[in-house]
C-alpha cells in the first residue's frame, strides 16, 4: 500500500467537483497539498477550509506560459494529480468547433503541458507518483460525445504509454477512470446518467486507487463493466447497442 502522509501532491483542477472532493480526503489524510485552477477565490476558500497543509497556485492549462510560470511557482513535489477538464455534449452533427477545440486543449493538450513541466523532474530523480483522471467514455466512441470522449481517450493512452515507459523508473502512473459524477459539467446532460456518483463518492475511488499499487481503477465497478465489456464487441453490434439513432 503506497504512504500518502507526508508527501506534497499538486491537484491541477482542484477548485471544484471530484478536484475539491479528493483535496479534502488528502488533507485528512495528512497530504501537503498544491492547487491549481484558474479560479483563485475559489482555490483559496478551499485551502483556508482544509485541516492540513495547502498553498494555491493559479493555473490555466490552455496557456503554455501560464503552466510554465505555475510548475516553476510549485516546485518539487511528491505527486500529481490531472482533474481539470470542461465538457460540452453535442453530436457531429451539430459540431462546435470552439467547443470541441477547448475540449481538447484542455483535457488532453492542457495535461501534456503540465505534464511536460513535471515528468522530466520525476524521471531525474527516480521518484514520483502521477495520476490522470480519464473517463468511462474514453473507451470507445459514444453518440454525443464529440471532442470530450475522444480527448479522453487520448488522455487514457497517454497514461497507458507512460506506464509502460516508466515501470521500473521510481515513478509511478495511475489511471482513474470514473463513470458520472454529480458536477457542474454533467449538470449539462439532458439525458438519465446510470450509476450517478456524488464527488465524495468518487473521491473515495481515487483515494483507494492511490494508496494501490494497480494501474488502474474504473468505477462504478458494475458501469464500468458495461464500457470495457465493448470493446471486446464486433463493431456491429457494438454500434447497434451504443450507436443511438
Amino acid at each position: 500500500m503506497r504512504k500518502l502522509s507526508g508527501k506534497t501532491y499538486w491537484l491541477v483542477g482542484a477548485s471544484e467537483g471530484l478536484g475539491r472532493a479528493l483535496a479534502e480526503k488528502l488533507s485528512k489524510a495528512g497530504v501537503s497539498l498544491v492547487l491549481s485552477a484558474r479560479n483563485a477565490d475559489s482555490l483559496q476558500a478551499l485551502a483556508d477550509g482544509l485541516p492540513g497543509d495547502a498553498r494555491i497556485v493559479t493555473c490555466d492549462v490552455s496557456d503554455r506560459a501560464s503552466v510554465v510560470a505555475a510548475a516553476e511557482q510549485v516546485g518539487e513535489v511528491d505527486g500529481l494529480v490531472f482533474l481539470a477538464g470542461v465538457y460540452w455534449p453535442f453530436p457531429a452533427q451539430d459540431w462546435d468547433a470552439e467547443q470541441t477545440e477547448a475540449m481538447f486543449d484542455v483535457n488532453l493538450t492542457g495535461a501534456a503541458r503540465v505534464l511536460g513541466q513535471v515528468v522530466p523532474k520525476m524521471v531525474a530523480r527516480k521518484s514520483g507518483h502521477i495520476v490522470i483522471t480519464g473517463s468511462l467514455s474514453g473507451y470507445r466512441g459514444l453518440p454525443g460525445a464529440i471532442g470530450y470522449a475522444s480527448s479522453k481517450a487520448g488522455l487514457m493512452h497517454l497514461a497507458e504509454s507512460m506506464h509502460c515507459d516508466l515501470r521500473g523508473s521510481g515513478v509511478d502512473v495511475q489511471l482513474a477512470v470514473p463513470g458520472f459524477i454529480r458536477t457542474r459539467l454533467t449538470d449539462k446532460n439532458n439525458f438519465t446518467m446510470p450509476f450517478l456518483m456524488e464527488p465524495d463518492q468518487a473521491a473515495d475511488e481515487m483515494m483507494t486507487l492511490m494508496r494501490s499499487n494497480s494501474f488502474q481503477r474504473a468505477f462504478p465497478k458494475l458501469f464500468s463493466l458495461v464500457f470495457r465489456g465493448g470493446n471486446f464487441l464486433p463493431d456491429w453490434a457494438y454500434y447497434r447497442i451504443f450507436g443511438g439513432k
